[in-house]
C-alpha cells in the first residue's frame, strides 16, 4: 500500500527511472510487530518529516518499507565488487531497498535505504536480514562521523522488526533507515562496465554527475573530471579517518561511494591504543584494511573505478589510460595535504609553520604512540594541556619520558594553540567497550545506555562533568577488540 506522509516531503524515483538496469522493483518483507528503538529527530525534522508520525503506527510502516511514500519505486540496487581483492561481478543489494530520492531543508537531494528489509535477487543464499545490535551500530557510529565533521551516511531510524533471526544464536530482528547523498559505488560502475553496455556506463556517469559533481560538465572531458572529483572526495575523507583513529574494515569497492561519504559501518572501530598494524574485522585474517593500509586500499579502489571509466574518458585507450593514471596520481598529494593539515592542527601548529618542520614532528609523535603504546584519544586531548604548562595528561602515559619530553621540547618551541586543539581533538569518541555495552542492553530491551552514549558523542569537543567513562579507554579486562560483519 501507498501513505501519503504527513509532511512536506516528496519522493521521487529518479535512481530506478534512469537506470533501470541497475534496480530491480522489490518490496519489503513484512515487519510482524515493528517497534521504534531509535529515531534521529534533528535528521527527520531537517529532511522535513514529521516527527509525530513517523513515530505513529503508519510512520512504522513507512520506516520498515511496508508502506510504501507516493512517488518511490523501492529497488534493490545493482552492483559489482572486489570483496578482499576477489572481483564479484553480482553483488547488488542482497537485504537492501532504495525507496528513493527526496529533497532536505538546504535543497539537497538525499535518498532514503532500508537495510535489513529482507531477500532480494541479490541475497546469495543469506536471509536478508538484520539483528539490533548492528543496526544501532550503524546509527551510533554514523552519528559520532556525522558529529566529527566526517563526511557519512546518516542513520534517519533503526526499528525492531518482532521478527526473530538465526544468526549464531536467535536473535531480535531490527532494519535500519538510512539516509545518503547517494548509495552510488564503485561497484556501481563496475557493474556497468562489466555489462558491456555502454550507454548504460555513460548515463550512470551522467547521473553521478549531477547528482555529485555538477561542474564536471563544463571540463573538456566530464568523465575524466568525474573521475578527478572522486579521487579529491575519497582523499580527503580517508585522511579525515585516519587523523580520527578511526578503522572501517571492510574497504571493498562496493563499500567505497562516489559521493566521498563513509558508507557501511559493519566491522569498524575507532582505535584505543595507536598502532598502525590494527584490525578489528573478524574476517581480515592477513590485515588488508588495517588502518596503516586505507590510504593505499583507497588508491587501489579508485585504480578499479579509473578501469570502469576507460571507455567514457576515450576512444584511444593508451590516451585514455595515460589521462587517468594522471588524474589518480594526484590521490597520494592531496590525502598527504590533508593529513598533514589535520595534523597541524591537532598540535596547534601556527600558520606559519613549514610543512618540512611539521611533518617530521607528526610522524615522531605518532611513532612514540606506537611504541609506547598509548591510548590515541586520550594523548591529543591531554596535549593541550602541555600547551597551557601542565605536560601531565599527556606525558604521564607515554613509558619513555625522555623520549617524551624530547618531542615536546621540539613541539612547544613553536608555540601550540591550547584553545585550537581542543577545537579539533575529541574529549569522546565511540569508545569500543561503551559501544558494546549500549549494544548489549538495547539488545535485551534496556535502550538507556545507548540513548545515552549517541547524547555524549554528538557534543565530542565539549568536555562535560560526569562524563568521565565515556573519555576514558577500556578497562583492562575488555581483552582483545573484535567485530563482525553484521549479516
Amino acid at each position: 500500500m501507498s501513505v501519503p506522509l504527513q509532511s512536506r516531503v516528496t519522493f521521487d524515483g529518479r535512481f530506478a527511472r534512469e537506470l533501470p538496469e541497475l534496480a530491480v522493483a522489490w518490496q519489503a518483507d513484512a515487519a510482524p510487530a515493528p517497534r521504534l528503538l531509535a529515531l534521529n529527530e534533528s535528521l527527520a525534522e531537517h529532511l522535513g518529516f514529521d516527527v509525530a508520525f513517523l513515530r505513529s503506527a503508519e510512520g512504522l510502516a513507512f520506516l520498515t518499507g511496508n508502506a510504501v511514500p507516493e512517488g518511490a519505486t523501492p529497488v534493490a540496487q545493482a552492483y559489482s565488487g572486489h570483496q578482499f581483492g576477489s572481483f564479484n561481478p553480482r553483488l547488488g543489494d542482497g537485504r537492501a531497498l532504495l525507496l528513493g530520492e527526496i529533497t532536505d531543508a538546504d535543497g539537497n537531494v538525499r535518498d532514503v535505504h532500508l537495510k535489513g528489509s529482507g531477500r532480494t535477487p541479490f541475497a546469495r543464499g543469506g536471509d536478508g536480514l538484520a539483528v539490533v545490535g548492528p543496526m544501532l551500530r550503524e546509527y551510533v557510529i554514523s552519528e559520532a562521523m556525522e558529529a566529527l565533521g566526517i563526511p557519512t551516511t546518516r542513520s534517519l531510524a533503526v526499528v525492531a522488526t518482532g521478527r526473530d533471526v538465526q544468526r549464531e544464536t536467535v536473535l531480535p530482528g531490527a532494519l535500519l533507515t538510512r539516509v545518503a547523498r547517494s548509495h552510488l559505488r564503485v561497484g556501481s560502475f563496475q557493474y556497468a562496465a562489466a555489462s558491456g553496455d555502454q550507454d548504460l556506463l555513460r548515463r550512470l556517469a551522467g547521473h553521478a554527475i549531477d547528482r555529485h559533481y555538477p561542474s564536471a560538465v563544463d571540463a573538456d572531458n566530464p568523465y575524466l573530471a568525474l573521475f578527478s572529483s572522486v579521487v579529491t572526495a575519497q582523499a580527503t575523507l580517508v585522511a579525515q579517518w585516519m587523523l580520527t583513529g578511526f578503522i572501517h574494515g571492510v574497504m571493498n569497492t562496493d563499500n567505497m561511494t562516489i559521493s566521498g561519504e563513509t558508507i557501511d559501518y559493519g566491522p569498524c572501530a575507532f582505535m584505543d591504543v595507536f598502532d598502525y598494524a590494527a584490525v578489528y574485522s573478524s574476517i581480515d585474517h592477513a590485515g588488508r584494511y588495517a588502518y596503516a593500509n586505507q590510504p593505499l586500499i583507497a588508491e587501489w579502489n579508485l585504480a578499479r573505478l579509473a578501469e570502469a571509466l576507460l571507455p567514457l574518458i576515450g576512444e584511444d585507450q593508451d590516451a585514455a589510460v595515460a589521462a587517468a593514471v594522471a588524474a589518480l596520481e594526484e590521490f597520494r598529494p592531496r590525502y598527504s595535504g590533508v593529513w598533514l593539515a589535520g595534523m597541524k592542527a591537532k598540535l596547534g601548529l601556527p600558520d606559519g609553520v613549514a610543512d618540512g618542520v611539521a611533518s617530521p614532528l607528526a610522524n615522531d609523535v605518532l611513532t612514540l604512540l606506537q611504541e609506547n603504546h598509548v591510548d590515541y584519544s586520550t594523548f591529543f586531548r591531554g596535549l593541550s594541556s602541555a600547551a597551557r604548562g601542565d605536560a601531565r595528561p599527556a606525558r604521564d602515559r607515554v613509558l619513555d619520558v625522555a623520549a617524551f619530553d624530547a618531542w615536546a621540547e621540539r613541539w612547544l618551541a613553536l608555540h601550540p594553540d591550547a584553545d585550537a586543539m581542543d577545537a579539533v581533538n575529541p574529549v569522546y569518541i565511540p569508545r569500543n567497550h561503551l559501544v558494546e555495552e549500549a549494544l548489549g542492553s538495547a539488545t535485551g530491551g534496556d535502550l538507556e545506555p545507548l540513548d545515552r552514549l549517541v547524547d555524549v558523542l554528538r557534543r565530542p569537543f565539549d568536555e562535560r562533568p560526569g562524563l568521565e567513562r565515556y573519555a576514558a579507554g577500556p578497562p583492562e579486562d575488555f581483552g582483545a577488540y573484535t567485530t563482525y560483519c553484521g549479516t
